[in-house]
Parts: structure tokens; sequence; C-alpha cells
């Protein structure tokens, strides 16, 4: 058999043994968090008709996508993203429902990318959709909640960089920038690149005070402080509106006690276009990119038949756990997890007190050894995740 099958494709990998069970428990401590929040579970299809995630409903470039075909030739595509999904389960379900209506969710998304750089091609999110609710609070809940889901995983350092599309939105506008233009421009601006930036709003004949404005929104992020900076540079209501909308978010999130873990950039794109107002990323040491992402899509179930607002965010869970690691944090499973090392000869009384173990609540697997493997498998015990319980030594 060629070896080349014991290897993943690249972009994809193995979980298991002690990762595993870190991974597992950061699931479960943001699952009980969302919980506490009074959001709900809801399972989607790992693989959706391609117009659920097209050009029109503003989430993953075609050439990302994973496509492939029903027998009856439909195109379809494994989700690289689960908020188009949730909005089309929320519309279909919940069409006449004008209470808001709270899911969570997790599983694995994909990106057919080959611009890796470290990036897996399928991961495992987990995230929360409030939808039906345009309020303040709603957007400080959402970041309120991720930041407790947070820390109950045990990361402490790490800080939510709060950034809104309409003030951008708004001075393109005042700049008088095409629909063209203005992705161009984000791009730029998202990949920090200044004179790129300054060449297009040139070659576009902006004006000089829109020009500055524009140029000068990736220096606008730090605390709270930069929001009256931004002011100065909003000539239009929409990006004024933007920062009374911020400064507002920011009371409320004071009054959750949060505020330690929040800054603001007035220059944060995303490549969802679906996105309309506020929205939000985490950083962390030990990972490259943010493992958490969210943000406000008030007019994205309108695509499937339903006006109503929304807002959310999903947590990439292997990031978490990388993060986790790089910071020297461990979780404790849900249960206790032992291996029962035996001689041989004592296999009822092992049986005996697995059972006993098992009835206490642990997780129990029973291991035979002897004097010349002693060594070997109390290794492989410890990087499996588990704790041995030696019944009775050599």
């Amino acid at each position: 058999m060629s070896k080349r099958l014991v290897h993943t494709p690249e972009g994809v990998r193995d979980i298991y043994g002690a990762e595993f069970q870190l991974k597992t428990a950061c699931e479960q401590e943001i699952h009980k968090v969302l919980h506490t929040y009074g959001y709900q579970d809801i399972q989607t299809p790992t693989f959706e008709f391609f117009d659920v995630f097209g050009k029109e409903i503003g989430t993953t470039p075609s050439k990302e996508l994973y496509k492939f075909f029903d027998k009856e030739g439909n195109t379809l595509v494994l989700r690289p993203d689960f908020t188009p999904s949730i909005a089309r389960c929320a519309a279909k379900y919940y069409i006449d429902t004008d209470v808001p209506v709270r899911f969570c969710y997790k599983g694995n998304a994909f990106s057919n990318t080959s611009n890796l750089q470290g990036k897996l091609k399928e991961v495992t999110e987990m995230g929360a959709e409030l939808i039906g609710d345009n309020s303040i609070h709603a957007d400080a809940e959402m970041i309120a909640m991720c930041i407790k889901a947070l820390l109950d995983t045990g990361l402490v350092n790490f800080q939510v960089s709060i950034g809104e599309v309409e003030y951008i939105k708004g001075l393109c506008a005042q700049a008088g920038l095409d629909d063209e233009t203005e992705m161009e421009l984000r791009d730029l601006i998202s990949m920090k690149n200044f004179f790129g930036a300054q060449d297009l709003l040139e070659r576009s004949s902006v004006i000089e005070n829109c020009r500055e404005a524009l140029l000068h929104v990736s220096d606008l992020f730090g605390q709270a402080e930069i929001l009256n900076e931004a002011k100065k540079y909003a000539y239009n209501s929409v990006s004024m509106d933007a920062i009374t909308r911020l400064e507002q978010l920011y009371e409320v999130l004071c009054a959750y006690g949060v505020e330690k873990y929040v800054s603001f950039d007035l220059g944060m794109v995303s490549k969802y276009n679906y996105y309309t107002g506020i929205i939000f990323k985490v950083y962390t040491y030990g990972v490259g990119d943010a493992i958490v992402k969210g943000g406000r899509y008030d007019r994205l179930l309108e695509k499937f038949g339903k006006q109503a607002p929304a807002i959310g965010f999903m947590v990439v869970i292997d990031a978490l756990t990388t993060a986790l690691k790089a910071a020297g944090i461990t979780l404790a499973p849900g249960k206790q997890n032992l291996a029962l090392l035996y001689r041989g000869q004592k296999w009822k009384d092992a049986i005996a007190k697995a059972n006993e173990l098992r009835a206490d609540g642990a997780n129990v697997s029973m291991i035979p050894y002897g004097t010349d493997n002693r060594e070997e498998i109390l290794a492989f015990i410890r990087e499996s995740g588990q704790t041995p319980y030696i019944l009775e030594e050599l």
C-alpha cells in the first residue's frame, strides 16, 4: 500500500489525543456560556445549494468554494461560512416571527484557497446569531458573551477590536467613489497598503479633504478616545452616526464590565460583504489571524425572504486551541480520563475497580502491563491526555 495513503491532503489534518481533549473542553466551555445567555442549538447541512453562498449574498468568493454536483445537476458547495446557512433557516422557519431569536452552532467550515500561509482548509467553528434585534444592546450582548466565553476557556490575554462598516462607507460616498473603486480601496485598507490606496484615490480624482479622511482611516485604532479623532474626518451623517453607535456601544460594554478587553479600529474591513454595521475581531498571542470574527448583517436575511436585522460571531476553535497551547493553558475535561493499569492475573480486581470508578463519573480504559513495557505505556497514556491509575505496583 502506498505511503501516500496515510497522509492527509494539504490544508487538513488529524486531531487526536491530548490536543483533541483540549479542543473538546474548549467547545464545552463555550457551549455552556452560549446556553447561559439563552442561545439554542441549531444544526445546518454541511453542504448547501451554491446560491446560498453566491456573489449576491456577499460571502466567500466562488473560487474559494468546494463545489460539486448532485445527480440532478444542481451545484452544491461545502459551507465556507455558517451565517448564510443560519439566515436561510431563520427565513424558512421563523418567517412570521417578530420576537428576537437566538441560535448557537458548532461544525466544520471549508475554504478552498491555495494561499494557505499556515491556514487550514477545514476548521471547526462555534458561534451565535441573534436575529430580530437591531439595538445597541444586541451588539453589546454579543461582544460581552464572546468575551465571557473566551475567559471561561482560560484565555486572559486577548483584545476585541471593534469597527463600523458604515464609517468607511460614509467616507467613500462622501468622496464620490463607485462600488468597484470602493471595494478595491477597502481591500487596500485591509492590507494596510497606504501607497496603493493613495495612488487609487489620486487616479479617482478625489478631492483633498476626502482623500485625507480615507487615507487616515487606517490610523484610527486604539482605545475609546480614538472615536473623537474619527469625528474630525466624518463630514457626512452616515459616518457620524457610525461613531455615535460605537460610543453608545462602549457605554453598554462598560456596564457589562468588559471594557478592558475592548479597543476600536475604524479601518477594519471584512471579506464578507454582507456586514452592514458594527464588526469585530479578537486577537491574541500565538496566532497570526483573528480567533473570533463577527458583526451585524441587517440585510442578509432579506436575500432569503425575511426582513430582519441580525448580529453574530464565530470562534475558530482550532485557532483558539493553538492560542491556549501557546499560553500554556490546559483545560480539564468534563470527566476524569483514567487509564487503569493492572497486572494480567489481576483482571477480576481490575474490572471491579474500573466499574467502581466509572460509577463515580470517570472515563476508564483498562491496560495490562508488566516490568518490560511500564514506561512506554505510561508515556503513551500521558500523551493521550489520560491520567494513570495503577491498581497495584509491580
